[in-house]
């Protein structure tokens, strides 16, 4: 009976589908203007951001002001107006990261600007644009003529307001090209850009042709135009289609029927729910894909994955949920492909970590170069970073850093680094980013040693006038996940989780171990927390090794502190990441011992890493 029943579902979902694809068949020519708030009547190459195939950049008209999706390495753009003329259409937007960088003034969030091409559209910068030249600190260069220097930690930023770019910079300096004003009263970096700028907007011929003759552009795999005009197919190719659905339908189910008779290994339920989830989960994702407009991005095939990667010969490491390998481009560019396990199969993380991190563009957030979705298999192509994960040079006793341990500067540098990036989650982006997964196996350092945060899988993003968020189930890892995550008791969940995690990893990277460490030859020493806490307390030395210089005891000093103001159990009481930023980048002075840390990893569990989402 059960194998009837099987048979029967099978049958009726296959003509569902059918069914469906015919309702969108009908429907999709229907695309027309619309109305979307200030901005008045749209069309074409705009749609709204709810009929994503009606056209090449979709608008959430619902949000005040509109925004709009460029691509996936930036934005989303505030939409100030929108001008046809006869030949030209001319959008005006405005760049929100780079106006909270002007009003903050931070050179860290000062980035590349670049505008997405595809194929089938193109973006023309008509606002005069600003070239800045970065430098590392450490190349001494003077300052040419005619232009002004700003310091920016172990970087400078040089740019001329005669927007002069003849000078010749050494090859390690990298140029930034961003909009600028037509006019300043000022000569300073932030009064000289501007956030606000216009775009010429151009559609190829054939892409227009393309919409003009109900069909839909969309890229191949080997990423050439291509126009989709499946959508108009006529009655008689439907009703062939139909049949030739259906009677494959009967035969596959026939032979599902006959294989579950004889071996009587399949339950109804799972397959049911093993069908649902997998279709349903590449729609949600194809959704999502859809709905963020004409990507950047570069989506590869999985053919093209196993080709960067050597058929996946070069492992770098591996999480809870994926495997990372080391790729290469045909460009030459080396990269990090993180391969998603099958098992992992709701998609959750995928979405997850391509929302939160499209959204981010800053020196200390790893930046995302492509990705791949094909049936149940998906990957994430990254920058390489040439120094892997913090963790490797951290821990002693660690074979593999046992000829690169870090000194107290580097030390030092990373950790205001990574207070930097997560500050830039919690407020310089658009919305407010969660990561809920800070560790030293998840900041990964480049050939300088410049940190940047990766895996954002758990990421949570919320808007900034939320105060705390609700989540159903713990997210985290067991040793660095705040209390209240896993214990509403101790208050609301909010960005001040990532700042208990923030906390508990610098803390390891001061004592060079784990926080708990059963193997330690003392029982007041099992964690490490409490023993810093009662060395500051009695004004004992630290007794960490290597802190020979002045300036290294300072800077572990305020490390720990920091650290130990960040790990207090009532998220009240822990600093928000602009605050740590400015502690550690000021004096020691100011400094009170915070109250002693009474909470450590579960004793259950005490070197256990595993990402856990219960």
């Amino acid at each position: 009976m059960a194998c009837v029943s099987l048979f029967v579902f099978f049958l009726l979902s296959r003509l569902l589908l059918l069914h469906s694809a015919e309702e969108v068949n009908r429907t999709l020519p229907n695309c027309s203007s619309f109305q979307c708030g200030k901005l008045g009547i749209i069309g074409f190459p705009f749609t709204d951001s709810s009929h994503p195939l009606c056209g090449l950049l979709p608008v959430k008209c619902d949000e005040m002001p509109p925004t709009i999706q460029l691509g996936w390495s930036r934005g989303p753009y505030e939409v100030i107006n929108i001008s046809y003329t006869n030949t030209t259409l001319i959008t005006r937007i405005k760049d929100l990261l780079l106006s909270d960088a002007l009003i903050t003034q931070k050179c860290e969030s000062v980035t590349n600007f670049t505008l997405p091409n595809s194929p089938f559209i193109s973006f023309k910068l008509t606002t005069p644009s600003q070239t800045l030249f970065k430098c590392n600190r450490t190349l001494g260069i003077a300052s040419p003529r005619n232009f002004t220097r700003r310091n920016c930690g172990d970087y400078s930023l040089y740019y001329s307001h005669l927007n002069d770019d003849s000078q010749s910079f050494p090859a390690q300096c990298s140029i930034i090209q961003l909009p600028r004003k037509k006019h300043s009263d000022k000569d300073t970096l932030f009064s000289l850009l501007s956030a606000e700028f216009d775009l010429e907007v151009n559609v190829s011929e054939a892409c227009s042709s393309c919409y003009g003759g109900g069909g839909h552009c969309e890229l191949e795999q080997n990423g050439k135009f291509q126009c989709d005009i499946a959508k108009k197919v006529t009655w008689s190719q439907r009703r062939l289609k139909a049949t030739v659905i259906a009677t494959s339908s009967v035969g596959i189910g026939v032979l599902m029927v006959i294989i579950c008779c004889f071996w009587g290994k399949f339950s109804l339920n799972k397959i049911i729910n093993f069908w649902k989830k997998e279709t349903l989960t590449h729609q949600d994702v194809e959704a999502f894909l859809r709905n963020h407009g004409p990507l950047v991005i570069r989506r590869y095939s999985y053919a093209d994955i196993k080709t960067m990667t050597k058929s996946f010969n070069d492992k770098l490491g591996q999480g809870g949920y994926s495997n990372v390998y080391k790729g290469k481009l045909q460009d030459g560019c080396f990269v990090a492909v993180k391969v998603l396990k099958e098992s992992k199969g709701n998609g959750d993380e995928f979405v997850n970590e391509v929302a939160s991190i499209s959204r981010t563009s800053h020196v200390n957030i790893v930046t995302l170069k492509g990705f791949c979705i094909e049936g149940s298999k998906r990957a994430l192509i990254y920058e390489f970073m040439s120094n892997g994960s913090l963790e490797k040079f951290i821990y002693k006793g660690n074979p593999s850093n046992s000829n690169h341990q870090l000194g107290w500067e580097t030390l030092y540098k990373i950790s205001i680094g990574i207070a930097r990036g997560l500050e830039y989650l919690h407020r310089g982006c658009n919305a407010q980013i969660l990561h809920f997964d800070i560790k030293p196996h998840n900041i990964l350092l480049d050939e300088n040693f410049c940190p940047k945060i990766s895996d954002f899988g758990l990421a949570k993003i919320c808007p900034r006038e939320k105060s705390f968020i609700s989540m159903v189930s713990a997210r985290g890892t067991i040793g660095y996940m705040a209390p209240e995550v896993f214990c509403r008791n101790f208050g609301g969940i909010s960005h001040k989780s990532d700042v208990y995690s923030y906390g508990m990893m610098v803390l390891e990277m001061v004592g060079g171990r784990k926080n708990f460490d059963a193997s330690v030859d003392f029982t007041s020493e099992i964690y490490f927390p409490h023993w810093i806490y009662k060395r500051l307390e009695l004004g004992e030395e630290l007794g960490l090794l290597g802190l020979l210089e002045k300036v290294d005891q300072e800077n572990a000093r305020k490390m720990i502190m920091v650290s130990l103001w960040c790990i207090q159990s009532d998220p009240s009481i822990r600093p928000s990441m602009s605050k740590v930023v400015n502690m550690l980048e000021g004096s020691l002075e100011p400094f009170k011992i915070p109250p002693k840390p009474f909470l450590c990893s579960p004793p259950s569990s005490p070197v256990d890493s595993s990402t856990i989402m219960v």
